[in-house]
């Protein structure tokens, strides 16, 4: 009986269910396909590609042992024709004409031995500017524009001597042409061939309704039948590459073969379906498996929706809910698999601790974030709190009094608005009056005109802004760009910002005075704690915090010198109203 109750607990396990549904497909189809695959690459394949493969390269063979032809006929005529003496240095012009003609008639003789390889043998004179050539299998048109290629762009790209040993190709039009160049005594003799005419005598060949054959270069690149190879997204291999498989779905088997001639090759396509034509047997096996797979499909993921598809499903949909913040979630009792039931328990267990301590930790968090944020709120500057009770001391003295009752209720308002320390944010319009009412203590203290500037549009000035947050780059301002042979010149802008419809606020103040250190810019910027031999810049480095510790990563301040001189602050604010 243990045993039994053993194999029924496999039997209900996942592992064992993915087991079978998965024998039930893959044990008959893979066991067809082997036989197939084997079949078909082992015999029908290999026996494709090796005869064509010989067919190419018989063909290539061809073609070379033609271009060879054309070369040593070309070489026949630099070295003993007689007429071509008379060509490269003539003692008349009438003479020059005379074995001009001469030549024309014997190329126009010679070029039927090579019309299946060449279109046209030329020769060519510099001095004379006059060319001799044939043409066999073109147009005249055609003839007259390579004739003119060759005289004013081909031969002039060899004139510093690096003339091509080789067969080689050129472009021209939407052609490519196959040219072989032979440099003589002041002449310099020729040959070239369209290559669409050697594509021809391959038409005869029968690749099978979606096969061709076509010149490569040797890197690979399509130079006949331009169009078959981009309509069916084939990608070709360089010509070293002797077969290979490409398209979509690797369903077309290329066969390359390399010329021995020039810097080309001739490519064979075969369609698969081309291959398979022959093999009717194999073709009703491959149906036959198509349709035991089409029918197992169904039954199969019925199969493993109910097995593991639908739990799977409820712990993803109960993941997401929590992801979305819904702690309270939990995955309802089901009858499943024994493995799918431990996880369900184990799940809704884990979120229950979860959710005691997160509550825990997100209100020890908000005590020390509110405890951070009025600690940097409470950081006075002692040199501006001595120096105004120095000021006030001093007016006393002078008996003027209307000047410190003046002194003494800006700075009432002044250190009120400091010791808002229980206010995370207050409206702009608070934040812009303390900014003036610090500026105009700064005016009384030092009996000078600041020369400054506030512009916030009124839909803003509602806006919700951590406190201070102007007022410490308006005080460093003060410190490092005002002096009393230059007051300080001060520009505060507020404006709303839509970018990528994330509404926000953003604030510049810009000065006039020397601008930031260039070496502490980019720490500014990263919001690096800053210490130099002025001491530890700690206002920059409080806004900063300050804004990552109420918004995150949702604001930022940008640090920047102004042209010619002058410094700019940017912040930038998710905005919100009050």
């Amino acid at each position: 009986m243990r045993w039994l109750l053993n194999l029924s607990l496999l039997g209900n396990s996942v592992r064992t269910k993915l087991a079978l549904s998965v024998l039930m497909i893959t044990v008959p189809l893979f066991g067809l396909l082997y036989y197939y695959n084997y079949y078909a690459a082992q015999v029908v394949h290999t026996q494709v590609g090796s005869s064509n493969k010989s067919m190419m390269s018989l063909y290539m063979t061809q073609i070379d042992a033609g271009l060879d032809g054309v070369d040593q006929y070309l070489l026949n005529l630099i070295a003993s024709d007689y007429d071509i003496q008379l060509m490269s240095r003539p003692r008349t012009e009438e003479e020059f004409v005379l074995a001009k003609v001469r030549v024309n008639n014997k190329l126009d003789s010679d070029a039927l031995m090579y019309k299946s390889v060449v279109n046209s043998i030329f020769v060519y004179s510099p001095d004379q500017g006059a060319i001799a050539a044939t043409a066999t299998g073109i147009g005249s048109r055609e003839y007259t524009m390579l004739n003119r290629y060759i005289q004013t762009e081909l031969l002039q790209s060899f004139e510093d001597g690096s003339v091509p040993t080789r067969w080689f190709v050129r472009k021209i039009g939407d052609d490519h042409y196959l040219f072989r160049i032979q440099p003589g005594d002041r002449l310099w003799l020729g040959a070239w061939v369209n290559l669409s005419t050697l594509q021809k005598p391959l038409s005869l060949i029968d690749f099978g309704e979606n096969g061709n054959s076509l010149f490569i270069t040797e890197s690979g690149v399509p130079m006949t039948n331009r169009d078959y190879v981009t309509s069916r997204e084939l990608q070709l291999q360089p010509v070293r590459n002797q077969a290979y498989t490409t398209g979509p779905g690797n369903e077309y088997h290329v066969i390359n073969a390399a010329s021995a001639k020039g810097d080309f090759g001739l490519a064979a396509v075969v369609a698969d379906e081309t291959v398979l034509q022959n093999l009717p047997y194999l073709n009703r096996i491959v149906i036959s498996i198509t349709l035991i797979g089409i029918l197992l499909i169904p039954l199969y993921f019925l199969y493993l929706r109910r097995t593991v598809l639908t739990p799977l499903n409820k712990i993803i949909y109960a993941m997401k809910r929590i992801g979305d913040g819904s702690l309270q979630t939990r995955i309802e009792p089901f009858r499943t698999s024994d493995e799918f039931a431990a996880v369900n328990r184990n799940f809704n267990d884990m979120i229950g601790q979860i959710q005691d301590l997160k509550i825990s930790v997100y209100e020890e968090q908000l005590s020390k974030q509110k405890a951070e944020l009025q600690h940097l709120q409470l950081q006075i500057n002692p040199h501006f709190f001595m120096n105004t009770l120095n000021l006030i001391y001093s007016l006393a003295l002078d008996k003027d009094f209307e000047l410190i009752k003046d002194m003494t209720l800006r700075l009432v308002k002044h250190f009120r608005y400091m010791f808002r320390s229980n206010l995370t944010f207050v409206p702009l319009k608070d934040e812009l009056e303390h900014v003036r009412n610090y500026l105009a203590i700064h005016e009384l203290r030092f009996q000078q005109k600041l020369n400054c500037r506030i512009d916030a549009p009124e839909p803003l000035l509602k806006a919700m802004v951590p406190p201070l947050i102007i007022q410490t780059y308006v005080e460093n301002a003060l410190k490092y760009a005002s002096s009393v042979e230059n007051p300080l010149a001060l520009d505060v802008t507020v404006r709303g910002d839509d970018w990528e419809g994330d509404a926000a606020m953003v604030i510049e103040i810009a000065d006039e005075g020397a601008g930031y250190d260039e070496r502490l810019l980019p720490l500014l910027n990263a919001g690096e704690r800053i210490v130099d031999e002025q001491g530890e810049h700690i206002g920059a480095w409080n806004a900063w915090h300050r804004l990552r510790l109420l918004y995150g990563e949702g604001a930022y301040i940008q640090y920047f010198n102004r042209l010619p001189h002058g410094a700019k602050v940017v912040i930038r604010l998710p905005f919100h109203s009050n």
